[in-house]
């Protein structure tokens, strides 16, 4: 076995062991490998071992991959959305895991229209309150959540968020908790199912699991050590 399936598999190992520890079923959390900046060929040995999820931040890198992977691959955009990309985009990305603004909402559902297709959305939040994050803020959300449940070409599906990289694990915890409670609440106010979770990467993934997480966003604990 190569290192790099060697790390998948320890990966998924860790993700079983943190959802039994928070008493819930390993199947509910979804291991999506984040493959940005990685060549092809780790890419497609991660693919033959059975990995059909991959998330990539940057759309020229997005549609050359999309282009020369099998078509079964379903692609997760996974970074900041810029509206003259959105368009290329959604013509490969099945998921978008980061639309954080009305503006964004209204383009995704206008240009997917055009395009036909029909990608599932997260929205993203801004928790922590850092500068340096995009995505709604708390008090935005429930603006967004309502436009974004009113949409016919785009499906709502969740929320997405991203943790302080110096945030201990009761910090990591306060903020994957409160995103949960976000879901629950736009829930009850739109009278929709939102089963989408998407929090918790390398460092951080067995407190996001523990707080409701049903995606993980994992790369550098896959990749480490393998020669590019």
């Amino acid at each position: 076995m190569s290192i790099l399936i060697e790390n998948y598999q320890n990966v998924l190992n860790e993700i079983s062991s943190a959802a039994v520890a928070a008493g819930r079923d390993p199947d509910e959390v979804k291991l999506l490998v984040v493959s940005k900046t990685m060549p092809l060929w780790m890419l497609q040995e991660l693919y033959d071992a059975g990995v059909r999820e991959f998330g990539e931040n940057r759309e020229p890198e997005l549609a050359e991959k999309n282009q020369q992977m099998p078509s079964d691959v379903i692609w997760h955009f996974i970074g900041p959305v810029q509206s003259n990309k959105i368009r290329k985009v959604v013509k490969c990305a099945k998921v978008i895991h980061s639309v954080s603004s009305l503006s964004q909402i209204e383009k995704f559902e206008r240009i997917s229209g055009e395009e036909g297709v029909t990608p599932e959305i997260l929205l993203e939040v801004n928790i922590s309150g850092e500068l340096s994050k995009g995505g709604l803020t708390p008090a935005e959300l429930p603006a967004a959540a309502l436009a974004a449940s009113k949409c016919s070409n785009i499906k709502f599906r969740g929320l997405m968020t991203m943790a302080p990289l110096n945030a201990d694990s009761a910090g990591l915890k306060q903020i994957f908790s409160a995103l949960n409670s976000l879901r629950n609440q736009c829930e009850q106010e739109n009278h929709i199912s939102l089963p989408v979770l998407s929090m918790g990467m390398s460092g951080d993934f067995p407190e996001a699991i523990s707080c409701g997480a049903t995606i993980v966003r994992v790369g550098s604990k896959i990749f480490a050590g393998v020669e590019r």
